[in-house]
């Protein structure tokens, strides 16, 4: 792969090859700047020559596709992964932020100052609308791009779900003549549990229930596909930990979240970026007529033009996140459950409560709390630590991943330690290999 290489005044040049950059460094007429990819400074005059660079991007919800070439060869190709499970993330700073602000009982009242300007997006789609111009400017900042490719596009999603829909039917929805969103889920699901695993006899009141909240990139919407109804006596917390009843659960309906993002960012990102726009439908039929594989990699080179130039190889690239913004975090009592004898929390052994009407209450389980194992408690982050998650260390001689910091920033918790899942160790005792945060190598 090329070496990126700029002039002492900043100004992207074209790549040299790795052995001319290591002589340059050997020598002092260069300096190192950037590692992903691997970018070097000239300390020296340069005449500037540069070629014409076209960069090509296959824009996407979670993954981007890129490539810059030129008449006769890919300088930089490959794809990056977006961080996914953003929503969440901002969930769970909202939460804290309400309870924080909550204990503040004069704090001064607000009104009209949460005006959204113009030209709002909700905060996940921002942030992924951010990354590809990033990634752009980035590669940009390292190539003399002379021309930017995007591919997108807008989606009909009413259209996907049913082909024959026309006129008025797009203002008649699967939810229409209902009195709410919960009232077509009880309708739909019979008003009975759909738990094939219930036990219940009788028929209990059924609640509404977040199929796809415990994945990975956990999805928490309020679409119909992701809701489902369950009895007061499936709907618990217990069922809700991994292992158990609902944990698992895959949603009847597909996603449509990507198709969403491409349809409203696809405008602005043309007019930001200022770029030429491409099609999906052209840019599968070149790749199928050039024999490439179905890839980001290979579609963001057919975007950009790429034919028959010597390819590079693909480089995957990743978003890490950069700081764990949740300032204030609460981790629950553990107690000895006297029925199973298992260590088990607090809010698995609850009251039963569930409403404020006493007929909808289930058991009620603390009378099952044995010993209290661990105290419930509060953790607040006052420091910046010496090292973050995904971060590699060297520890003993051998590289490690790091998982965290522990005891106030003494202690560095290690990944996959022989012997030992996740293993503490005194911060002294580790080196620093490599800070990994933004855009950097997977």
């Amino acid at each position: 792969m090329k070496v990126l290489v700029i002039n002492k005044h900043g100004r992207p040049l074209m790549p040299t090859t790795p052995r001319k950059a290591r002589v340059l460094l050997e020598s002092g007429k260069a300096k190192i700047i950037g590692r992903d990819p691997f970018t070097i400074q000239l300390i020296y005059g340069s005449a500037g020559y540069v070629q014409p660079i076209t960069l090509g991007i296959d824009a996407g919800y979670l993954h981007i596709g890129f490539s810059a070439i030129t008449k006769k060869e890919e300088l930089i190709g490959g794809e990056l992964n977006l961080l996914p499970s953003v929503s969440e993330r901002l969930t769970e700073r909202r939460k804290y932020r309400v309870q924080r602000r909550n204990r503040l009982r004069h704090r001064a009242p607000r009104f009209n100052n949460r005006r959204r300007p113009a030209g709002w997006l909700a905060p996940s789609i921002q942030h992924k609308l951010d990354a590809h111009i990033k990634l752009v400017e980035r590669i940009k900042a390292r190539l003399p791009v002379a021309k930017v490719i995007v591919e997108t596009a807008s989606f009909d999603i009413q259209k996907i779900n049913n082909p024959e829909i026309e006129k008025a039917g797009y203002q008649a929805g699967e939810q229409m003549g209902y009195y709410n969103l919960a009232a077509y889920i009880r309708h739909r699901d019979g008003y009975k549990c759909q738990n094939s695993e219930c036990k219940s006899k009788s028929d209990l009141p059924t609640q509404i229930h977040h199929i796809g909240y415990w994945k990975t990139k956990s999805d928490r919407s309020d679409r119909p596909g992701n809701l489902i109804t369950l009895c007061v006596r499936c709907h618990t917390p217990a069922n809700h930990q991994p292992g158990k009843l609902l944990h698992g659960w895959k949603a009847k309906v597909k996603s449509f979240k990507a198709e969403t993002f491409m349809t409203t960012i696809y405008r602005r990102l043309l007019n930001i970026l200022d770029a030429e726009e491409a099609f999906g439908f052209k840019t599968k039929f070149k790749r199928e007529e050039l024999g490439l594989e179905k890839s980001h990699h290979n579609d963001a080179f057919v975007i950009a033009g790429g034919t028959n130039q010597l390819r590079t190889f693909a480089l995957v690239l990743e978003q890490v996140r950069c700081n764990k913004r949740s300032l204030e975090q609460f981790y629950d009592a553990k107690y000895i459950n006297t029925r199973t004898r298992e260590k088990v929390s607090g809010s698995q052994l609850f009251s039963g409560r569930r409403t404020r009407n006493k007929h909808l209450n289930g058991e009620n389980l603390r009378v099952y709390r044995g010993v209290k194992v661990s105290p419930g408690q509060r953790r607040i982050k006052r420091l910046r630590y010496r090292f973050s998650p995904n971060d590699y260390v060297s520890f003993e001689g051998i590289v490690y991943r790091v998982i965290g910091m522990q005891n106030l920033g003494t202690g560095v918790k290690i990944a996959d330690y022989p012997g030992v899942k996740n293993k503490v160790v005194n911060v002294s005792k580790v080196k620093s290999v490599k800070r990994r945060s933004g855009i950097c190598v997977s």
